[in-house]
């Protein structure tokens, strides 16, 4: 009896210590663990998570039905599991309506922090602020957060102070995202320019065939767009282009080209470092040299305001902006330009489908400090044709821009949309299909460059000879001198907007 008793005693003690021990063990795991980790399993087994496919079959249901889509719209359920498959990642804007950028007020302090709160409480293990925020922007009122839990966003859509939650780490690929052939613009590839579809000037330099149609070489004679800064935030800036390098400013002592980068090379949310301020798609050296490329002896192709200075930032990897790196990139190069005192227009040949909230923010901050911002109305190289107005062009802020043919009736080109949201066109396509020519990636070679992207750089770029002339003009009378120049003025066309301005109309006023 004793000899039972020890041995249940013991069997009890050794008990204990097991469940002791294995205690201690699963806590260290916890505790040791990252939400990478952890995440899968606990949400899978408590939750079901929406796949990729019924993600986008919801997303493209929507297009499809509606011509439109916006997270505010979408379930709970469907913004949660579009967050887990961008890495947990969900991007929240928060302040009043039109609080889209800082003001160190202790009222927005609060609601950011009730928000972490917020996170912390919902998402079952408690988290310290470190580990719910992994980006907080310093000027725009937006954070990037962690979340683990549908109940997060649940609870989150119940605060009235959030202007939006959306998941910027999931890339949407649906049907709608596949009709194109090609969706990222990008060529770096040289092309046989044809004779007819160009023309000379006494250095040699070549002028594109349609800048007689805008009459842009007869507004030479009165500006040049010299002393205007012009931003372009697109896919970089060629290094082996000396035109848009080291023989910039021949002939113009005085002039600056400048390069940035600003998206980082990278799927993965936590790296920080940029890949520098290089092209490595084609795009945007295109969109830089179609308007800002140099008059000098090289026999290539000027750009519109040819003694303008340039800015160029690298913000995305191609001009579809569907991954964090390119959304949080443009963001941010938009906001380093709105920032520079000597740029006044910025150029945005890119865009995306719907709405990119911390994009918006960046845009309506460039915006209050007194840009004037070109964004492209769409080109079906990225989004298919049946899309109107694309984002950000399709925002009030923007001056949107489209590509239309030569012709004397208005029609787009063949890739480019059309809508209520665009404000100009210009003529960029011929009959034979050629569209613009411009300086190419390499030295000494051209290509032809079309769609919505290249009428929003070369549009930018008659608003820069307009502002040279006259340096002192708000960007209200800048905007008005233009429409006072297009085609349809004072009326606005219900797919061509103003329709296309006469560059020696817009520098002289008659």
């Amino acid at each position: 009896m004793q000899h039972t008793t020890i041995i249940h005693l013991l069997t009890k003690l050794t008990m204990k210590k097991i469940y002791f021990i294995s205690t201690i063990l699963l806590l260290a795991f916890l505790s040791s663990c990252n939400n990478e980790e952890i995440v899968p399993i606990q949400e899978t087994a408590v939750q079901e998570v929406l796949t990729v496919a019924e993600i986008n079959q919801q997303i493209t249901k929507s297009l499809d039905e509606k011509g439109s889509f916006d997270w505010s719209d979408a379930s709970d359920h469907l913004l949660w599991s579009a967050s887990v498959h961008g890495g947990n990642i969900l991007t929240i804007g928060y302040g009043s309506e039109n609080e889209n950028f800082r003001s160190e007020s202790q009222k927005l302090i609060s609601v950011k922090e009730d928000i972490i709160n917020t996170i912390s409480t919902s998402n079952g293990l408690k988290k310290s602020k470190k580990e719910i925020v992994v980006y907080d922007d310093e000027v725009l009122n937006y954070i990037d957060v962690k979340i683990v839990t549908l109940n997060t966003i649940t609870e989150l859509r119940k605060n009235p102070k959030i202007r939006y939650l959306e998941p910027d780490g999931f890339v949407y690929s649906g049907t709608i995202a596949q009709k194109s052939a090609s969706s990222s613009g990008c060529d770096k590839s040289s092309e046989k320019i044809s004779n007819l579809d160009y023309g000379t000037l006494p250095t040699g330099a070549r002028v594109p065939w349609n800048f007689y149609t805008h009459k842009i070489n007869q507004a030479w004679a009165y500006s040049k767009g010299r002393g205007v800064g012009v931003g372009v935030v697109d896919t970089g800036l060629s290094p082996n282009q000396a035109n848009l390098g080291a023989k910039f400013d021949d002939f113009y002592s005085g002039r600056y080209v400048r390069k940035y980068g600003a998206y980082v090379d990278s799927w993965k949310w936590w790296k920080t470092k940029t890949d520098g301020p290089n092209d490595k798609c084609g795009h945007g050296t295109s969109s830089c040299a179609t308007i800002a490329a140099p008059n000098n002896n090289t026999s290539q192709f000027v750009g519109v305001a040819y003694e303008c200075n340039l800015i160029s930032y690298r913000g995305t990897s191609d001009v579809v902006l569907n991954g964090y790196q390119e959304k949080k990139g443009v963001a941010n190069a938009i906001k380093a330009l709105a920032r520079r005192n000597d740029v006044k227009i910025i150029s945005l040949s890119i865009g995306y489908i719907w709405s990119i909230g911390k994009v918006k923010d960046a845009i309506r901050y460039a915006y209050a400090r007194n840009k004037m911002i070109f964004a492209a109305g769409g080109t079906s190289t990225s989004f298919t044709n049946w899309y109107g107005v694309i984002f950000p062009a399709n925002m009030n802020e923007t001056v949107a821009v489209t590509g239309i043919e030569e012709r004397s009736s208005y029609n787009e080109c063949d890739v480019c949309h059309t809508g209520s949201k665009i404000d100009f066109t210009f003529v960029m396509e011929r009959g034979n299909n050629h569209h613009q020519p411009v300086l190419g990636y390499y030295n000494g070679q051209s290509t032809y460059f079309g769609g919505s992207s290249v009428a929003t750089a070369s549009t930018a770029g008659i608003a820069a000879l307009v502002w040279a002339k006259y340096p002192s003009w708000s960007r209200a009378q800048i905007l008005t001198r233009l429409k006072q120049s297009a085609r349809f003025y004072p009326n606005k066309n219900g797919d061509f907007g103003y329709g296309s301005i006469d560059a020696l109309k817009a520098v002289r006023g008659y």
